[in-house]
């Protein structure tokens, strides 16, 4: 996306704001379709946490991809974005057996990885069509806080517990109709995901009712210009040839499924800033921007390095910057980073905001949240209205003490 259009937002909406291109969305999702052209039956479910701002799902939903929601709040965005139920999965995780009941009876899909929690799910809806998610053991993502399919985890039922699975499908008559991993994300060793599908497709065979494999997703994007990323198109050879095979040997054509967020979204998304001061200390030169962590909490809680350029003035020579925010924490963006010369009042843009960045925002130091802002077919359109101090009061209680 251009410069010139990203401070177009700047001065048409202000500062903080989101941005996302509904081109890099689109060349995203046909990418991945086209890796996987030599599989007959592919489903995409995007993964809602990354950005569920409705209008985002809506113009998903126009690609022809389905959605992973994992809480019942998500899944009625869904429904209220226009997406059938058969195209939601849920896939939630120690979530109460009264949730599950609930989403349930709105008709989409069940995706379940507790064994307590599918017995009582299999005692209320005997004969009922559910997916379970298998733990596969593998240790893969970026970090500890997004590898989710090691013996570790709080995610999915371990391999090692497929007796007791068992046990529980045959007690209860549940039909398991699909099977489901995700091992982590920023997965870049495709060969450890290969080896993760190959555990969940020995997993696979123990079930006789399968009409659907889901792999998840957890493919890296690049973070900057020189960053490596996933091969979705080797992975798509790779994967494609084995899972035909393996429908072969099951005797069925099955459908295979991906959930991916980040992939679909990150790279799409612009978080734009305003500069408020210079502060110089006797060893560091501070930008200091009129945002933070409650606006973008992913270089804080996960060291994730984002790219930023100073777009108003991107041509200047480079000098080192340590960008902060204006929360009473530290809430360093980047520590010595080399950007294009930076005066007060210039506009930053971080790239890679699209996907667990507004998602994850707060109003902490009771701050607003941002505008988030789509760009679809040359238009600068605002699909969130920057927040006010109604809206910070809005579901608050306020007492008269002079009554009490």
């Amino acid at each position: 996306m251009k410069n010139s259009k990203l401070l177009e937002v700047a001065r048409k909406f202000g500062t903080p704001s989101y941005v996302y291109d509904t081109t890099k969305i689109k060349s995203q999702y046909n990418r991945l379709r086209k890796s996987f052209r030599q599989v007959n039956k592919l489903e995409i479910f995007y993964a809602v946490k990354a950005l569920s701002n409705i209008s985002v799902l809506k113009y998903i939903h126009t690609l022809g991809a389905g959605i992973d929601t994992v809480s019942i709040q998500e899944v009625r965005l869904g429904i209220k974005a226009g997406y059938p139920p058969e195209k939601i999965i849920y896939t939630p995780n120690g979530v109460s057996i009264d949730e599950v009941n609930k989403v349930s009876k709105l008709g989409v899909r069940i995706n379940i990885d507790n064994l307590n929690l599918l017995e009582q799910f299999g005692n209320l809806y005997p004969k009922t069509s559910v997916c379970v998610r298998i733990n596969p053991h593998v240790m893969a993502g970026g970090n500890n806080k997004i590898s989710v399919g090691h013996i570790d985890s709080k995610f999915g039922i371990s391999i090692h517990q497929i007796p007791l699975l068992l046990r529980i499908i045959n007690n209860t008559n549940i039909k398991v109709n699909g099977i489901h991993m995700h091992t982590g994300s920023d997965i870049l060793d495709i060969d450890v995901f290969v080896r993760a599908t190959e555990i969940l497709f020995q997993t696979a065979l123990k079930f006789k009712d399968l009409e659907f494999i889901d792999f998840g997703s957890g493919f890296k994007v690049p973070y900057s210009r020189t960053d490596s990323e996933t091969n979705v198109e080797e992975l798509g050879i790779k994967l494609s040839k084995r899972f035909n095979q393996f429908c072969k040997d099951y005797g069925k054509e099955l459908t295979l499924a991906f959930e991916p967020g980040k992939f679909l979204v990150s790279e799409a998304g612009f978080f734009l800033c305003s500069v408020n001061s210079i502060k110089q200390t006797t060893s560091t030169v501070f930008a200091q921007v009129d945002s933070g962590f409650n606006h973008f909490i992913r270089p804080m809680m996960y060291g994730s390095n984002h790219y930023i350029e100073n777009i108003s003035n991107p041509n200047d020579s480079k000098r080192f910057y340590s960008v902060v925010g204006y929360i009473c924490e530290t809430d360093t963006f980047a520590s010595n980073r080399r950007i294009s010369k930076i005066s007060e009042g210039d506009v930053l843009s971080f790239n890679n905001a699209g996907a667990y960045c507004f998602s994850m925002a707060s109003n902490y130091n009771s701050r607003y949240k941002p505008t988030e802002v789509l760009y679809i077919n040359n238009k600068l359109i605002e699909i969130r209205k920057r927040e006010t101090i109604e809206d910070l009061i809005k579901n608050q209680i306020e007492l008269d003490f002079d009554k009490l």
